[in-house]
């Protein structure tokens, strides 16, 4: 059984994340604790998905506490001390819904997905009536929004007069974002701000595309940035006064600076993932830090396995996705937003992108059958060092190059799609991608 991907369990509520499953996911989640938190998105299906795991978690022995619709790092800040479900497929289609694990404010990791995938298999019966949970309601928000603002006021300040046009995309951000910024100082201006689970304002995921309503709205108005929220609250995007989208990578870099150059430890470490930019590295080593690459959806275990080595992480992110150590252990787009807006306030946008260096980035997939990707890659691990005979070469996850120039490229294997991935940023990035393109053609055709 293979239920969980890199954020949980998505699909489908009528073939995949269907009420059965949510049960079936309930009973063998409550064997790993008494007491579990429920949260949900906006989607149609969140109600009977909620009331399925709640029942699956009550017959398997465990007490609920029902916090309703909610953003996932709400989700995860109520889990604190216990463990939590998030129903949420983040930025799927309005037909998906999903299942997503915490304990104690942490993602569950893979063995514990495995844990409870392996007792889905072996199908438990409930325990005995005599024995079965009870439920509760419980109202977090408040306390949440009243901690990131106490949080985002301590790390980077208020955010007054700073005027900010908020694009929640009709997700479960929409009463917990625009305020706590507002609360913070700012001047909040609002689009798609009802939670509606059918998304009609725009699709949940949060693109250059998908925000062309926000990007012309902050660009015809006076406003110091623009922020795009995904249905769960869990990813932020930042739209700077002329209505453009500021790389993934750039934000990363700047609140990567930021919290390495306020940081007191005599080792800061900045978590990231093998795709993210260079920049970010760069900017942590300005700021008297380093960084360290962990896989995709795995900032958690990137987080523990740093601290493991005596260091002590100010900040973990994958693009789109930032964790706030010394807040919580969750992904939180909620305190991004107001971190962001406050180092805005304090410094404006303009002047934090001034240091980080923006060369070229590109993203090329390259047809590859399932079944031949093993043998591609590890016929890549040796191809591309060839290629690249002056490159650093890491073959952790996937295999990334990094050139003298500071250019660097990663080839990995899609997870959910007959594709291998090339990720490039040089100052000539096509001449980059042509060449390891070339390579990764060559070992696919070896490895038919």
């Amino acid at each position: 059984m293979d239920l969980f991907g890199t954020a949980g369990i998505r699909g489908d509520v009528r073939t995949k994340v269907s009420p059965s499953l949510a049960v079936a996911v309930g009973r063998a989640a409550a064997e790993d604790g008494p007491e579990f938190v429920i949260g949900r998105d906006g989607r149609e299906s969140g109600d009977a998905i909620a009331a399925a795991v709640q029942s699956g978690l009550e017959s398997g022995g465990a007490d609920v506490v029902r916090i309703g619709q909610v953003p996932t790092p709400a989700l995860a800040y109520a889990s604190r001390g216990r463990r939590g479900i998030m129903i949420t497929a983040s930025h799927n289609p309005p037909s998906d819904n999903g299942l997503k694990l915490f304990v104690d404010g942490t993602e569950y990791d893979r063995s514990a997905e495995r844990r409870v995938e392996t007792r889905i298999e072996s199908e438990p019966s409930p325990v005995e009536w005599d024995r079965w949970g009870s439920s509760t309601a419980l109202d977090v928000l408040d306390d949440y929004r009243s901690d990131v603002v106490e949080y985002a006021r301590e790390v980077a300040g208020d955010c007054d007069g700073t005027r900010v046009a908020i694009d929640c995309g009709n997700g479960v951000a929409s009463p917990a974002a625009p305020s706590a910024l507002s609360e913070l100082g700012a001047h909040v201006v609002t689009l798609n701000a009802n939670v509606d689970g059918h998304f009609p304002g725009r699709e949940s995921k949060p693109t250059p595309e998908s925000l062309e309503d926000l990007r012309a709205f902050v660009a015809d108005g006076a406003f110091d940035l623009g922020i795009g929220h995904d249905g769960d609250g869990d990813r932020i995007v930042v739209v700077d006064s002329a209505g453009d989208v500021v790389h993934e990578d750039t934000v990363l870099a700047i609140v990567a600076e930021h919290y390495t150059r306020e940081s007191d430890v005599s080792d800061p470490v900045v978590v990231t993932t093998p795709n993210a930019s260079g920049r970010i590295d760069e900017r942590v080593a300005a700021a008297g830090g380093r960084t360290k690459r962990v896989r995709l959806g795995a900032l958690h275990e990137g987080i523990a396995a740093a601290e493991s080595d005596g260091g002590t992480v100010v900040f973990a992110a994958e693009p789109w996705k930032h964790v706030h150590p010394a807040f919580g252990s969750w992904i939180d787009a909620i305190v991004s937003a107001a971190v962001v807006t406050g180092l805005v306030a304090s410094h404006g946008l303009s002047n934090l992108r001034a240091p980080v260096q923006e060369r070229p980035y590109r993203k090329v997939s390259l047809d590859c059958p399932d079944d031949s990707k093993e043998r591609a890659m590890s016929r890549l691990e040796s191809l591309l060092p060839e290629a690249f005979p002056d490159a650093e070469v890491n073959t952790e996850y996937g295999v990334r190059l990094t050139l003298p120039d500071a250019s660097w490229t990663l080839v990995r294997p899609s997870g959910t799609e007959p594709y291998v991935r090339i990720y490039a940023e040089s100052d000539d990035v096509d001449a980059l991608v042509e060449a390891v393109s070339a390579q990764v053609e060559r070992a696919v055709e070896d490895a038919s």
